[in-house]
């Protein structure tokens, strides 16, 4: 999955534990311009760099898996967990890269058929 955003928030690279550290951040989502959405991602492990070289308020195109967990606690409630993990981090859009002026059509090249 992916989804184009403009990063609002990068945090600092948390280590949970001696083998593991998660980094999060957040995109505004404006599919709606009426009804913005803040999405938050998290980036794990050697994942935590891609981050690096982006700034806040840029756009970006965040390539991501969806991720589900169940948790029970000690009185036997359960409890679902999603999180949106990011494996890959584009800068732009893809339609930065698509030329914006139309080309010139020169009458005098028209073919007659």
């Amino acid at each position: 999955m992916n989804i184009t955003g403009r990063l609002v928030e990068i945090n600092a690279v948390q280590q949970l534990s001696d083998t593991f550290k998660k980094r999060t951040f957040v995109i505004e989502y404006t599919e709606n311009p009426q009804y913005p959405e803040y999405i938050s991602f998290e980036l794990v492990q050697d994942r935590c760099e891609l981050l690096d070289g982006f700034s806040e308020g840029e756009e970006v195109v965040v390539h991501f898996n969806l991720r589900g967990r169940k948790w029970s606690n000690p009185e036997g409630i359960v409890r679902y967990f999603n999180t949106l993990q990011a494996w890959r981090l584009e800068k732009g859009s893809r339609l930065d890269d698509v030329a914006t002026t139309p080309t010139s059509f020169d009458v005098a090249d028209d073919l007659p058929f």
